[in-house]
Order: C-alpha cells, then sequence, then structure tokens
C-alpha cells in the first residue's frame, strides 16, 4: 500500500444504516483449498515483471487465459482476467503486484493479488449475473500508475457498467479489515452482512491523509468502490520494511479472509443490479 498510515476504527456507524442480510449457504461458489491459496501466497518473485508472469500463469492454472495491459512508463503491464457473465456489466477485483525496493512485499501487496486466480476459481464454475475483471495491477507504489492507467483508458461507456471495484490490499497480518471511511456504503453494508453469516471477524482501519491504494482510481470516476486490507496501527510499520516477508501473514487469517471475499463476490454479484441499460451512453 503506497504510504500507509492506519486508524483503527469499529464500523458500528455502519450498522446505523439501512441493514443488509446475507446468508452464505444461499450463494453458489466454490472455495480453493487452502493449501492451493497459500501455495500461490509463498510463489513470490523477487523482480516486479517477473510476478506479472508467475500471476499469468497462476490465472492460466485457474483456468483463465490472462491479458497483458501494457502500460506507459512501466516496465511491468497490468495483467487482466476476464469471467463473462450474463450480462455485460462489470464487478472489477484488484490487488497490485509490484512492491517496495525494501522487504520482500509479501504482505503489501502479493497477499492481493495472489489471490486473485483463487477467488477465479471459486467464481468460474457457476453463472454470474456480472462479468467479473481481475486485474493485478502494476505501479501503484509509483503512485498508483497501473490502475490510474486502466481507468483512464476505459471509455466513457466501459465505466458506467462497472458497477463495483473490490481492492484487496496487505491480507493475512491480522483479522479481516476494511477501509470504511472510503468505502462505498451498500459494498460496505454488504461485507458486514457477509461475516456475520459466516461467523468471520471484520473491523475498520481507516487510512486517512498520508497513504492511498489503487481503489481510489476508480472513485475519481465515481466508480463505487471498496478496500479490504488487514492492517492495524500496530502493524502498519512492517510495510516498505525488511519484515515484509512471509513470516509476516498467518495462514490462517489469510484463508479467512480469502473465505469472506470469496463469499462476497458471490454476493454482490446476485444482489448490485446490473448497469446494461448504459450500454452505449
Amino acid at each position: 500500500m503506497n504510504r500507509l498510515f492506519a486508524l483503527v476504527a469499529w464500523i458500528a456507524l455502519a450498522w446505523l444504516l439501512v441493514p443488509v442480510t446475507a446468508k452464505a449457504a444461499d450463494l453458489k461458489y466454490r472455495l480453493a483449498g487452502q493449501e492451493v491459496v497459500i501455495a500461490r501466497l509463498k510463489e513470490a518473485p523477487k523482480k516486479d515483471p517477473e510476478r506479472a508472469v508467475t500471476l499469468s500463469r497462476m490465472f492460466r492454472d485457474a483456468g483463465c487465459e490472462a491479458t497483458e495491459q501494457a502500460v506507459k512508463g512501466l516496465h511491468e503491464p497490468n495483467v487482466l482476467c476476464t469471467l463473462p457473465g450474463q450480462t455485460d456489466s462489470v464487478i472489477v477485483v484488484g490487488g497490485h503486484f509490484d512492491h517496495a525496493d525494501e522487504g520482500d512485499g509479501i504482505v503489501d501487496d502479493w497477499s492481493g493479488a495472489s489471490m486473485l486466480p483463487s477467488l477465479y476459481q471459486s467464481l468460474a464454475s457457476n453463472p454470474r449475473f456480472h462479468a467479473f475483471v481481475f486485474v493485478g495491477f502494476g505501479g501503484e507504489e509509483r503512485g498508483m500508475v497501473g490502475s490510474e492507467f486502466y481507468t483512464q483508458h476505459l471509455t466513457a461507456a466501459q465505466r458506467k457498467k462497472i458497477t463495483a471495484m473490490v481492492n484487496l490490499e496487505c491480507l493475512g497480518v491480522t483479522s479481516t479489515k476494511v477501509w470504511a471511511t472510503h468505502s462505498d456504503s451498500l459494498l460496505l453494508r454488504m461485507l458486514i452482512a457477509m461475516a456475520a453469516s459466516l461467523k468471520l471477524p471484520l473491523s475498520g482501519v481507516n487510512v486517512e491523509r498520508v497513504g492511498t491504494t489503487d481503489s481510489e482510481s476508480f472513485a475519481y470516476y465515481k466508480i463505487p468502490r471498496i478496500t479490504i486490507h488487514s492492517l492495524t496501527q500496530e502493524t502498519w510499520p512492517l510495510l516498505h520494511s525488511s519484515k515484509d516477508n512471509i513470516k509476516a501473514i498467518d495462514e490462517g487469517l489469510y484463508y479467512d479472509s480469502y473465505r469472506l471475499i470469496a463469499a462476497y463476490l458471490a454476493f454482490i454479484d446476485q444482489q448490485l443490479p446490473t448497469n446494461d441499460s448504459t450500454a452505449g451512453k
């Protein structure tokens, strides 16, 4: 995450809004095994261009032929995997694979990027209303270069078809957290409801003033977004340091975040309205 500062805050305020209920048992998705998810997490090349190649192979192993989007000013491309839906309305799920010079960049943010192929697998075997575009972004640490390039090169009609952007940042350090103040209220309430249904912990940790992340490239175009992470005020100093390595990850908590996010994606696909009527406008 780009210069993250974490402020711990419970998300009780969201409960003051109209509640959303969710039943995970009613959703159609299939989880990848913990050993598969963790193996992808541990397979992190040292150099960012090699991470792009590895992520493409992981998508291919999961059943998706990824495409690359060359990004001006970067040596590494954005890596995209598209899962078609019954409509041309889109949910984007992203995480950046580049990392800072110091440390291995496992938490920030191979933990998010390497989860994308497993999330693809969780949704691929059942029909979907929305198309899902899974994107491994390059250049986040250089100022969200990859995500800004991606959003800038969409047409206005393409942007209107995106109903949500789900951003994955720095997972597995603690239990699942959400940047509540920079998340769409409906997306936030739906995440709270899904966590309650699965009986998994969720709390709010807001990053203000000092840091930002790829979701904000979408917010600029008023695309609803949410950022899911795992950092707290006590753990944020491990970013951009030698402590950002595989030892910083709790495998059980990381897999719990995967379980929650996989169910959440199936839930928002089912519940969010599609934007087909905006095509061509």
